[in-house]
């Protein structure tokens, strides 16, 4: 309870401003709740700052870069000059200026609290700001996550994670990028475009390694033809640095020179330091553990987003929020199936996917039960226009519905949103081919996949 009477009683009191802090808050005061929402950094977090919006803003420069080279292609004489990063960089920063502005304005139109600094949990209904006790009868811990590092590799100088690559003012000559996921493949392929020459240093035997095992192979053509190296399979030992370059040595005992070192290796649980152990928040490796409520080992505190394990995605986060929100609520909203949330990677080519990979659902139904068709972008009109190539693959149960949906393409990621709804609505193929696809769109793809697996094929081969 407050300790004085100047101390104000909220429904929902918030630990952290970034994707599931802000949506809990917006959607609370929506449902009527009086809300407290506490941030020590920029309301809008990592995405909206050094994740999501600032990567994509250098990906879409990068397809300018990437369009103006190849444009005689198609017809049109355009010349290729150089990439201004200071120019890039201004077009960046408007972007997140303009959406950090506007997130500011909701928050304050919804006479949400907002109270900027450090914050910290101090009993299980209490969170204290800068000397501020803010009593909440319901308390979300929302605090993020960091970019991580390996033992005994200091981040600074040539040696970067990506919060210190958005800041680069000029394109580097050579970079080797130590982990193959999404950070690490996406940045690889914003560098390549911008003109660098990129390896990238994978531990596990292939890049992006938690998709399905044709797109990581699809993915991988495509870098070797964008001439992007990469090592898959061996493991770093350890690097130096002088004032011009950064030696990367590999336990094999190879070395490999460069301008910069980037450092993705993932990203870790902003978790310690906030009092949620000394509360009683039970954790495991730093995650804060919750069960499929959201709910936290302490009756009324819950945790949403990179806090929690799993999918460390903003719009995973985002849609936590929300329904943390409506279970405060009283809404009782279905809780959040983890293998229906889309995943894309906006590397040159997209890597779209959501529900099971076939080795997954393999895994869960059995190898007779499970049946898998990969429809080829090559027939499809758009993707010939575009200029891309890859795949629609989907994996479903036999006689049943389809389970995962796994693509690759130039641009791909827009079709992700049927994609999850094919998924999370358990359909059957013979009834997402009844649909009507627009032609030309890639869209249409999901569609001849569809009508393939369900048994009659249009522009391919069953």
């Amino acid at each position: 309870m407050p300790d004085s009477a100047q101390d104000q009683v909220h429904d929902v009191v918030i630990l952290g401003g970034g994707s599931g802090g802000y949506a809990a808050a917006l959607r609370a005061a929506d449902l009527g709740l009086t809300v407290a929402l506490v941030e020590r950094d920029k309301l809008g977090g990592t995405c909206l700052h050094r994740g999501c919006i600032p990567t994509k803003a250098l990906l879409h420069a990068a397809e300018v870069a990437e369009s103006a080279r190849e444009s005689e292609q198609f017809g049109v004489r355009a010349t290729f000059e150089s990439v201004d990063m200071d120019g890039v960089n201004k077009y960046k920063d408007k972007i997140v200026g303009r959406l950090y502005k506007g997130l500011q304005g909701l928050v304050s139109s919804k006479a949400i609290d907002f109270v900027a600094g450090e914050g910290r949990l101090v009993s299980p209904d209490t969170v204290e700001v800068g000397g501020r006790r803010l009593t909440g009868r319901h308390v979300v811990l929302g605090t993020g996550s960091h970019a991580r590092s390996l033992p005994g590799l200091e981040i600074g100088g040539r040696i970067m994670t990506s919060n210190q690559a958005l800041q680069l003012d000029t394109v580097p000559g050579r970079v080797v990028v130590l982990g193959g996921g999404v950070i690490g493949v996406e940045f690889a392929s914003v560098w390549r475009s911008f003109g660098a020459e990129v390896t990238i240093v994978e531990a596990l035997p292939r890049l992006v390694p938690a998709e399905d095992e044709a797109c990581s192979k699809a993915l991988e053509r495509a870098f070797r033809k964008r001439r992007i190296a990469f090592k898959t399979g061996v493991r770093f030992a350890g690097a130096t640095q002088s004032e011009s370059s950064v030696t990367v040595t590999l336990e094999s005992g190879e070395t490999l020179e460069a301008d910069i070192l980037l450092v993705a290796v993932g990203r870790g649980p902003n978790a310690s330091g906030f009092g949620y152990e000394e509360v009683g928040v039970r954790m495991d490796r730093g995650f804060v553990l919750t069960d499929e409520r959201l709910r936290t080992s302490v009756p009324g505190v819950y945790a949403v987003g990179d806090i929690v394990p799993g999918l460390q995605l903003a719009h995973r986060g985002f849609q936590q929020g929300i329904f943390v929100a409506e279970d405060i609520a009283g809404l009782d909203p279905a809780p959040i199936d983890e293998s229906g949330i889309p995943r894309v990677t906006y590397s040159d080519p997209e890597v779209a996917s959501v529900g099971l990979t076939e080795a997954q659902a393999r895994r869960e139904h059995g190898d007779d039960a499970v049946q898998t068709y990969e429809y080829n972008l090559g027939s499809n009109g758009k993707s010939q226009i575009l200029g891309t190539t890859g795949f629609v693959k989907l994996v479903r149960v036999k006689d049943g519905p389809v389970v995962g949906v796994h693509m690759v393409g130039a641009r791909i990621g827009e079709q992700i949103g049927e994609a999850q709804l094919i998924v999370n609505w358990e359909a059957f193929p013979e009834e997402v081919a009844q649909l009507v696809h627009a032609h030309p769109t890639q869209n249409e793809g999901l569609g001849e996949a569809h009508l393939a697996l369900a048994g009659k094929p249009l522009h391919t081969h069953a």
